[in-house]
């Protein structure tokens, strides 16, 4: 991808090596609440005592000099891709319905942080929190991007935090909202749902590239890292690497295939109306 260094976005929050606050229920018991607060339509993290607009902090060992030079210009880059992704969505709000983009703030931490929606662990991987509209990301996680996942390429990256940002842009929608609404309603199509959820937010982030392409920010290879990373990242590659069985009922994120297709659908249209994963259309 061809970007030029901006030094860092002033949507930018470095809580890296800082230390965590709050109580912690690691990253499954953060998943699993944030399920049941929806299907049963209770605060559940109160219930327990995390406040979901706990003061965010990050986690672990202290930031050294030399991790922070290093890295540096991936930090650069987030910003970058970070700031050219809003503003694609700033446009967008602009000329389609009038109303104002709100900027997502993004969040470096390393091992361990505490969100809006309770603690979460790198493990967990990058994501956003609706409650405090942040996009949470440990830069480690493009090193297993590359090596665990297969999914090298800085394009491979930038995918991931547009598919973020494409969570932001549901929140601000009301997507995020009907979602829940219909968990709640409908439980045993919560899975289904999140699926859909996700993979318009893969379109997302194809509409995204579609505007790189337009501006000639694009190189020789950039689109296939984007749907190696998609590909990498469905539920069904992630089944196969784990050897366990391969269940579609227990799909959250859609099949590698579902991912790659609904990126290039985005991709080619750059049009966000033709991201409907709810209707189908």
């Amino acid at each position: 991808m061809r970007w030029t260094p901006k030094g860092r976005s002033s949507n930018l929050e470095d809580r890296r090596g800082m230390g965590g606050v709050g109580k912690s229920i690691g990253v499954g018991g953060t998943v699993v609440v944030l399920i049941l607060s929806m299907v049963m339509g209770r605060n559940l993290f109160t219930d327990l005592g995390i406040s979901p607009l706990a003061e965010i902090s990050g986690g672990g060992a202290p930031l050294t000099a030399e991790d922070s030079a290093r890295e540096e210009k991936s930090v650069e880059f987030v910003s970058f891709v970070l700031d050219d992704v809003q503003s694609v969505w700033m446009n967008v709000f602009s000329n389609s319905n009038g109303s104002a983009y709100q900027d997502a703030k993004l969040v470096l931490f390393r091992n361990s942080v505490q969100s809006g929606c309770g603690s979460a662990q790198s493990a967990m991987g990058p994501f956003y929190c609706p409650a405090d509209q942040r996009v949470y990301i440990d830069l480690g996680f493009f090193d297993e991007l590359q090596d665990r996942f297969g999914a090298p390429g800085d394009f491979a990256q930038a995918y991931v935090l547009a598919h973020e940002v494409g969570h932001h842009v549901q929140n601000l929608l009301g997507t995020e909202a009907y979602l829940r609404r219909e968990q709640r309603a409908n439980p045993n199509e919560a899975n289904a749902l999140s699926v859909k959820m996700e993979l318009q937010a893969d379109c997302y982030a194809g509409v995204w590239a579609h505007s790189t392409s337009k501006r000639d920010l694009l190189e020789r290879g950039d689109v296939e890292e984007a749907l190696g990373a998609a590909s990498a990242v469905g539920d069904d590659r992630l089944a196969q690497a784990a050897n366990q069985e391969i269940r579609t009922e227990s799909f959250t994120h859609g099949s590698s295939k579902q991912r790659s297709e609904w990126f290039m659908r985005g991709y080619d249209s750059g049009d966000p109306k033709r991201c409907d994963t709810f209707s189908g259309t």
